[in-house]
Order: structure tokens, then C-alpha cells, then sequence
């Protein structure tokens, strides 16, 4: 059995986990437009370990959502796994953010586009196809008419993420089709943290830094 504790704040999304065996057990979230971390994140920690009416010690393992995205969100939640995993002597995940997203779509065909807004005409982003295997690397990209082109050509494109509101106004293409409204969310880290926990794929949790893809930008 594995338990895991999954940690996401890469956005103004501040949202905690608790899975068994890649299941979701517990969620506890605040899906909203502004940045409540400081404030949530650890009240956030004991309502989903107070839920589940167990120890901190039961815990096998910290997860955490490593970036790209707000500067200050993953020092946030890298600082709070990493502390959780000193105190309860716990080894440390880490899952892609970008990949997180991408398996809030299930598709047949085409492929998935996770995008999170950077600044002014920037995304972070990467491709995955139908099984949510990645197709091209992570990339911080200028949006322009002609973004995605490629793909778009060869079949539908679902854009998903806080960039999709300002790409819709610039990619008219019509196999473009745009999933609003979605971060990301520990919901769906407990299956990818689970598959990597049985690779014992883990962190080095000393010298673990999140995954900026750029220098400091503060992401509203």
C-alpha cells in the first residue's frame, strides 16, 4: 500500500491530495482567481490528513508538483514538501505540471496542448498525444497566429490551462479546441506520483529545486 500526500501550487489553484495505490482518497482545493498559498497551503495539509483520520507518519511518500509555472506558487509548495519530508523522514516526488494537466482530457484523437500563462503574449507549454505520452519538450513561446500550426493541420488540438483565454483571441484555427476554466489540480497527481513511487523514482530531497523553464516571472 501507498500512501501519498500530493502537493499542487503552480498556479492560483492551492490544492492538496491525499491517494492510495494512484486513488484519489481526499482533495482539498481553492479553485479560485487569487493566490492564497501562504495562507491554505498547510491548513490545507491537515484537512485532508485530519479527513483521512490517520497519522502523518502513515505516509509513504510527499509529492509535489515541480513547475513550470508562478515563481512564488512552486517556492511555496517545494518549500512545504520538502519541510514535510525532513520532519517525517519521508523520501520526495516529483511530477510535471504540464503533464498534470494534460491528463485532465481524455481524447481518441489528436493531441493535447497544457498550456500556463506566462506574461503579456507568453505561454509555457508542451504536446502530448492521445495517451498523454509527450510529444514535444516543455517550451516558453511568443503566441502567434501560426502557433501550433503543425498540428492543428494533422487533426484537433485541445488547449488546456490559464493560457488558453488569451490564445483563443489569437489561434482561429478550426481544430482548435479550447478547454477553459482548468488548472492544475492534485485530483489527478496521485496515479502519475504512484507510477513513479513504484520506479522509486525520488528526489533528491536536499537539493530539489522546482522546474522555472525561466528566470523569476511573477504570474498573475
Amino acid at each position: 500500500m501507498a500512501l501519498i500526500l500530493n502537493i499542487e501550487t503552480t498556479t492560483t489553484n492551492c490544492s492538496v491530495s491525499l491517494s492510495k495505490e494512484g486513488e484519489t482518497l481526499f482533495l482539498k482545493e481553492d479553485y479560485n482567481s487569487n493566490f492564497s498559498h501562504a495562507e491554505s497551503l498547510h491548513l490545507f495539509i491537515d484537512d485532508v490528513i485530519t479527513s483521512a483520520k490517520i497519522k502523518p507518519s502513515l505516509i509513504d511518500v510527499i509529492a509535489v508538483s515541480k513547475g513550470p509555472g508562478s515563481y512564488t506558487g512552486l517556492r511555496i509548495g517545494v518549500s512545504a514538501a520538502k519541510g514535510l519530508c525532513f520532519s517525517l523522514d519521508k523520501p520526495l516526488i516529483s511530477v510535471s505540471t504540464l503533464e498534470l494537466l494534460s491528463h485532465q482530457v481524455r481524447i481518441d484523437s489528436g493531441c493535447i496542448v497544457p498550456m500556463l500563462d506566462a506574461r503579456r503574449m507568453e505561454i509555457y507549454s508542451a504536446i502530448f498525444d492521445k495517451n498523454h505520452s509527450q510529444i514535444r519538450e516543455i517550451q516558453a513561446q511568443i503566441l502567434e497566429g501560426t502557433s501550433f500550426l503543425n498540428e492543428l493541420e494533422k487533426g484537433k488540438v485541445y488547449f488546456i490551462g490559464n493560457g488558453v483565454e488569451k490564445t483563443k483571441t489569437i489561434i482561429k484555427h478550426e481544430n482548435a479546441v479550447f478547454i477553459e476554466h482548468k488548472l492544475p489540480s492534485a485530483n489527478e497527481m496521485g496515479a502519475l506520483s504512484f507510477e513513479k513511487y513504484k520506479k522509486n523514482e525520488f528526489e533528491n530531497v536536499a537539493y530539489f529545486e522546482p522546474f522555472y523553464l525561466k528566470d523569476f516571472i511573477h504570474l498573475k
